[in-house]
């Protein structure tokens, strides 16, 4: 631990010879090598320790300045070794200044009272009126907030929960506020009751008040022009720049909040973006994205989402107030200008076009297209497994993961085929037999909650899961045995009993993670009944069902497999796994030759509208070529289909020899 000694008379009187002040400088402790020719015009009270300077900063431009502290008044403060502290305003006032800090031309860095930094701060996410509150805290996960806002239902668990919180909240409550290693402050304003990880950079911002930044070097958070920020935590990696406006939200870890966006009593987790539009009660899970300034997302649960230009939802459905929710379930996007009225339920990987009004619930039917026509809103089951927009999306994802730190809080499964979705294919199918059923074959329209769907796209959309549902079972059924050797009926039987008796039964996305509802409910009777002590241990729970979770598809597949096929896994045999396996290479190869079709709609002749200098059609095409990158046959997502059905092929063909 460093020590501290009295300053010396000599220091004493260099210090005043340097125009600094204090009415008992026996409260001003420094380090051994402490120099004081680098504190000038500077103002001490209270209790004040104050390291050594030997560190020189090179600023952009090549302007270089010694470490020291000159023109600021301290009060009950700790200064670190190698920190600059130039041109406070007003005052520093109960901080811990870690080591090589920055901190210049600042009007206020005050903690002042016992705060909490932000933690336990009530976000009313979902219902503006309240009855969803999630309190926020630094270990905050999207799994956690999910639980937390949808799970009032059981008081005990939510009351429990509440005591977790409110034991982590008093912990961190302290009347002196905390300033990492490594941080820059430069040009702010008024920093009120904030505390400031290692390595943040915050420059130009108008306001931060009652909150903690969580960074790290790894992940270092980034706070920029004319922010303002009240009651909030934000999370390492995440950038706040540009006059965005935040009143009582999280902001979880490698998000991005610029260009004016503002957001009150929202939640937003691992790689949110937000840019130029608006937020209000939101919960916006990993990946939801949100770029125009004329949206509004509004009372909604999102993840993996991509909010069109003009999207706008509504939480007034009668005259009691904002008291209605909508959730689009992960993958869920809108179109320009779309509407949704609250409340209402989207399915997984849908996309609403048009304005809809009749509070749709797609839940049973994922991957559709919600399209309104005339006010109706017209349902088509299915047709989005087949589109060329949500592979890319889900092969995306991964790729745009920015976390950096080591300590990640949301455990994000990216797989768009899951026992989640899979399930939601089954009922799906149920459901779309059973109108088939009531109406007759050869019904023009078929009526599903206020929603049409018509007889092509009913047909279209059994075929359309029937496809989905083999592909998943049979990725699943192939990874069991791809790497082992199968010689015999007995040997293919080993390899496919199950690992878990974990995974049976229904299946949740909890923002992100896709788990077994049997572990959530496990997990929340844990947190009911005491038997986990400390919020970080939700963490950890969370962290063991991502870790699990092939384990557990596997016993969610093996149940499926036998149901869809008819086969006995305990007494199969290698005939029958290679007719399965035929199935599964149909399926896939079918389905990637629908989304190569449907990639080719992107080079038609339509698409090159505005191609070609000065409307010149001889240059249309050449043009065309030059901006997107060649041909069709030369575009690298067609070239990636084309591979993916080689390789998929082979597999297939190299199974079935495996099994022969």
């Amino acid at each position: 631990m460093k020590t501290y000694k009295q300053l010396t008379a000599e220091q004493i009187s260099a210090l005043e010879a340097q125009s600094c002040r204090c009415d008992d400088w026996s409260q001003v402790t420094v380090a051994e090598d402490f120099d004081p020719k680098f504190v000038r015009n500077v103002n001490f009270s209270g209790q004040v320790r104050i390291g050594s300077f030997q560190k020189i900063f090179t600023l952009a431009g090549g302007i270089c300045k010694h470490s020291g502290i000159y023109h600021a008044t301290l009060h009950n403060v700790v200064v670190g070794d190698d920190c600059m502290i130039e041109h406070i305003r007003n005052y520093i006032a109960n901080y811990i200044i870690g080591d090589g800090s920055y901190i210049e031309n600042v009007t206020d860095l005050i903690t002042y009272g016992e705060t909490s930094f932000g933690n336990g701060t009530k976000v009313s996410v979902l219902n503006e009126t309240g009855g969803r509150e999630v309190a926020i805290h630094d270990h905050l996960s999207s799994h956690e907030a999910y639980i937390t806002a949808l799970y009032r239902h059981d008081a005990q668990l939510i009351g429990t929960l509440g005591k977790l919180v409110d034991e982590y909240v008093l912990s961190v409550t302290s009347g002196v506020g905390l300033i990492g290693r490594n941080v820059e402050i430069m040009d702010a304003m008024h920093i009120v009751n904030v505390k400031i990880g290692d390595s943040t950079k915050i420059k130009g911002t108008s306001r931060l008040r009652n909150g903690s930044i969580i960074s790290c070097p790894e992940a270092p958070v980034n706070i920029g022009m004319n922010v303002i920020a009240d009651d909030f935590i934000i999370q390492s990696g995440s950038s706040i720049t540009d006059g965005v406006s935040l009143s009582r939200c999280f902001v979880g870890q490698s998000c991005c909040l610029g260009h004016g966006y503002s957001a009150s009593d929202s939640l937003f987790f691992s790689n949110c973006q937000g840019e130029n539009g608006e937020a209000c009660a939101l919960f916006a899970g990993p990946y939801t994205v949100t770029h125009h300034k004329s949206t509004l997302l509004i009372a909604g649960m999102f993840s993996f989402m991509n909010a069109g230009s003009g999207s706008n939802q509504s939480n007034h459905m009668y005259k009691l107030g904002p008291i209605h929710q909508g959730i689009f379930e992960r993958g869920a996007k809108t179109t320009s200008d779309s509407y949704v009225l609250y409340p209402a339920k989207i399915g997984a990987f849908s996309l609403v076009m048009g304005r809809h009004v009749n509070n749709p619930d797609t839940t049973d039917l994922p991957f559709s297209y919600l399209i309104e026509q005339q006010g109706v809103t017209y349902i088509v089951p299915g047709v989005n497994l087949k589109s060329v927009g949500t592979i890319r999306d889900v092969k995306k994802w991964p790729s745009r993961d920015k976390r950096k730190d080591p300590h990640r809080l949301d455990f994000i499964n990216f797989n768009h085929l899951s026992p989640f979705t899979v399930q939601k294919m089954f009922t799906g199918i149920d459901l779309l037999e059973k109108l088939r059923e009531a109406s007759g074959n050869k019904a023009d329209n078929y009526y599903y909650k206020k929603s049409i769907i018509r007889n092509s796209a009913l047909h279209k959309g059994i075929r359309y899961y029937q496809t989905g549902i083999v592909k998943f079972l049979g990725n699943s059924f192939i990874s069991k045995i791809e790497a082992l050797r199968i010689d015999s009926d007995e040997a293919l039987r080993r390899a496919l009993r199950k690992d878990s008796d974990t995974g049976s039964g229904t299946w949740l996305d909890i923002s992100g993670l896709i788990c077994p509802a049997s572990e959530v409910e496990r997990l929340c009777k844990d947190i009911a009944s005491g038997k986990i002590r400390h919020i970080t241990e939700l963490g950890e729970r969370f962290e063991e069902m991502a870790q699990a979770y092939y384990r557990y598809e596997w016993t969610w597949a093996y149940d499926a497999i036998e149901r869809y096929f008819g086969y006995d896994l305990s007494t199969i045999t290698r005939t029958q796994a290679i007719s399965l396996v035929k199935q599964w290479k149909s399926a896939v190869v079918s389905l990637d030759k629908l989304i190569y079709e449907d990639a080719g709609k992107e080079f038609e002749l339509t698409s090159m509208t505005g191609f070609g200098a000065d409307g010149d059609k001889s240059r249309r095409d050449e043009d065309f070529a030059a901006v997107r990158g060649g041909g069709f046959e030369q575009n690298p997502f067609v070239l990636e289909v084309q591979d993916h059905i080689r390789r998929k092929s082979e597999l297939g063909d190299k199974i079935i020899a495996k099994l022969s």
